[in-house]
């Protein structure tokens, strides 16, 4: 079969792989139904975190099971499933606590942009729906292998509670589905901060009642501006950088809560700083497997349409021009289809 390859920066090939096999008793073969490029991929593509070989990618997947290993017993030939980016056992005390991001024996699924993905641990990464989805529920549906479930973990971590003012920080597909899940979770205000028109638009559809331009300290004053001098009760960090960290921890007000999602890259605290702004931490990984029934229901009923992040679909033979789009910020996320 062929499928993305990274190779160095920017240098994205559609090539010949091996087609997946089973390996392991717990392993599922998947025929991928819609794959896409991740925020978190333009890490690699840039060149900001080095790879040392030539790299299969791809992380947010769904699909219809084609094979299952000899142990695999919840997930069967012909289902449609969707995944997390981590693979795990949903057994083990990490899993148990709802932390199946760091399950004690997690596996980073990759390699899902191609026709086919081999998932390990199946039982515990994949769960099915209650039937084959209509195709205009696909894009939302494949959301919810990772940035659907991250922005809503975001905004869990973030403890965002009815009536709350949040923030996001950040307006790539992350931020804005952080939006979304606050706004499900009944925040009376959203600000946003983004400098793009079209994505100042989704946010405003996703549920923010206010969009600041500005960043840094003049950023972070017009947060406090907006809030009486207070700051945000909830803050979702969604991108990665010291910037944007700070910038989150500084927009908060004293006991309030901030989710931390971007990955980080450079990121740096002060305990000094953090000593004194008297603000919660919480984020990482999304345990996305932990959110994943919930999400599907709320899909498949059309309460929430997070598919409405892609903006650009291509043929997956057309990948490079995916992650091309989205580095020069022509996209906000690429859908591919196999």
């Amino acid at each position: 079969m062929r499928g993305a390859v990274l190779y160095g920066p920017r240098d994205v090939r559609f090539e010949e792989r091996d087609v997946p096999r089973i390996t392991k008793p717990t392993d599922a073969i998947l025929r991928i139904s819609a794959a896409c490029v991740c925020g978190s991929d333009l890490w690699p593509y840039r060149g900001i975190q080095p790879i040392a070989q030539p790299t299969p990618m791809g992380h947010e997947y769904c699909g219809i099971v084609e094979e299952v290993g000899s142990a695999v017993t919840s997930v069967k030939p012909g289902q449609f499933v969707i995944g997390s980016f981590f693979a795990s056992d949903n057994t083990c005390p990490h899993c148990r606590f709802d932390y199946q991001s760091s399950c004690q024996q997690r596996e980073l699924v990759s390699g899902a942009q191609a026709p086919q993905l081999r998932v390990p641990l199946a039982d515990g990464t994949l769960v099915a729906t209650s039937a084959t989805p209509s195709n205009d529920l696909l894009p939302s549906l494949l959301t919810l292998s990772d940035v659907m479930g991250t922005g809503w973990f975001a905004a869990d971590a973030a403890n965002v509670k009815p009536g709350f003012t949040v923030l996001a920080v950040g307006d790539g597909a992350v931020g804005l589905l952080g939006v979304l899940s606050a706004q499900q979770m009944g925040a009376k205000r959203i600000i946003a901060m983004s400098r793009n028109e079209s994505r100042q638009k989704l946010a405003r559809e996703f549920g923010a009642t206010d969009i600041v331009t500005e960043r840094g300290e003049e950023g972070v004053a017009r947060i406090k501006e907006l809030t009486n001098g207070i700051g945000a009760d909830s803050v979702l960090e969604c991108v990665g950088t010291q910037e944007s960290m700070m910038q989150a921890i500084s927009s908060t007000r004293p006991g309030g809560h901030v989710g931390y999602v971007g990955v980080p890259h450079g990121v740096e605290l002060d305990g000094q700083e953090l000593f004194l702004a008297h603000v919660h931490l919480h984020g990482g990984p999304a345990p996305v497997r932990r959110y994943l029934p919930d999400l599907i229901d709320l899909v498949w009923n059309k309460k929430i349409n997070p598919g409405k992040v892609f903006d650009l679909t291509l043929p997956l033979d057309q990948v490079a021009e995916g992650y091309r789009a989205m580095d020069e910020r022509r996209a906000i996320k690429t859908l591919l289809r196999p």
